[in-house]
Order: C-alpha cells, then structure tokens, then sequence
C-alpha cells in the first residue's frame, strides 16, 4: 500500500476504476455516455496524464507506489463539475512498488488478496468546493469492506487540449487505516511494528470531456 491516498480517484471519480478496462480516451469512451441523458456531462479519465499513488510507513522509513491499471469517469449535472460525482475502480492486482518480490506479497492473502477481490472502488458521493480548494466525499470498498472517505485537495481547471476537447484536472489526497479494510497482517521488529497501519492516498486526475 502506499502512503497518499488521493481524493479524486478513490474520492475524487465517479465509476474510477473497472478491472481490465484499457487506458481511456476520449475515443474509447462513447460506450460510457450511450444512452446519458442529455443534461449530464461526462468525463472519462485520461490514463496517460492521470496517476493513483499511495504509501505506507516500513520501520522508520516508507514504502511508495501506484496502480497501474484503473479507470474513473466524473458525471457532472449540467456543465458545472461542483454538482458532479466521481467513481474510481482498480485492478488490485496491478500495485507497482518497484520490486517484484513486494508486489507478490501485496497481493497475496496477507494483504490485498488480488485473486478474491480484484478491484478496489471509490464511490464518489458529491464534492464541497471553496475557491479552487475541493473535497470529494465517497465510499471506499477494498477487500469486500466499504468505509466513507474523504479526500482532499485542488482543482486545477478547465482547458482545451490539441485535440478541441476540454479537459479537467483535480489532484488530491487523504489517508486511511488499511485494518478497517481487512489488510491487518503485521509484526515487531525491535520493539517496532514493522508496516504501518496509516495509508495515504493521492490521486491526479486529467479527465476528457465526451459529451
């Protein structure tokens, strides 16, 4: 796990993540509007250009990471983002830290349990905005355990790509205590647990608008 957890994409992200969905572009994302009533605007997330990293204490020192397969759609009532939602899905079996021994251990049954529960979700449940200061409220299922999260941070604006398209960005983070998700596996070194229970979360976010 990794310590920043952030709050557009766990929080921040309305549908963020479907296991197996490729990256998304504006291309691959008319599935997602087929249908959507006319007074909603979507935004699917740009993989490229988007990151959800997180880190977690080891000793005295810390571990660091991302999820390198996930997917996240913003629905806006109208054309203003402050009305929107956010819905973020990963693939839990696609945690990177950098080092193959770790990651197979974090999606063992010790940690993630990548096979049983292959992806992790944030339901976005509504946004409270202050100037360009953002907080996105959801619900954050791992392991078959939801928990409400908030995550915090900026929303970075509006603007139009090479492409015509408008696109919007929002970065942010917030922390969680992986016990309350079923991730409790531990144990002393020295007199010193080894991992820590604290998670944060951060989460950035690019997202093309598609309709």
């Amino acid at each position: 796990m990794k310590p920043r957890v952030a709050r557009l994409f766990a929080g921040s992200v309305v549908a963020m993540m479907w296991a197996g969905a490729p990256a998304a572009t504006a291309q691959t994302a008319s599935a997602v509007t087929a249908g959507a009533p006319s007074a909603e605007t979507k935004w699917v997330v740009d993989m490229v250009h988007s990151q959800v990293d997180f880190g977690v204490r080891h000793l005295v020192g810390q571990v660091r990471g991302t999820f390198d397969r996930w997917y996240a759609v913003l629905v806006m009532d109208g054309s203003d983002w402050k009305f929107g939602k956010v819905n973020v899905s990963v693939q839990t079996a696609s945690l990177n830290t950098g080092n193959s021994y770790r990651d197979a251990d974090l999606r063992s049954d010790r940690f993630f349990a990548a096979t049983r529960y292959p992806k992790m979700t944030f339901e976005g449940t509504g946004f409270a905005v202050a100037d360009s200061t953002v907080d996105v409220h959801g619900i954050l299922t791992i392991k078959g355990r939801s928990k409400p999260v908030t995550l915090s941070g900026r929303y970075r604006g509006i603007a139009r790509g090479s492409d015509g398209r408008e696109r919007i960005a929002f970065q942010v983070t917030g922390a969680v205590d992986r016990r309350d998700f079923g991730i409790s596996w531990n144990e002393m070194v020295g007199g010193t647990e080894l991992i820590g229970n604290n998670v944060d979360i951060t989460i950035g976010i690019e997202a093309v608008r598609v309709n």
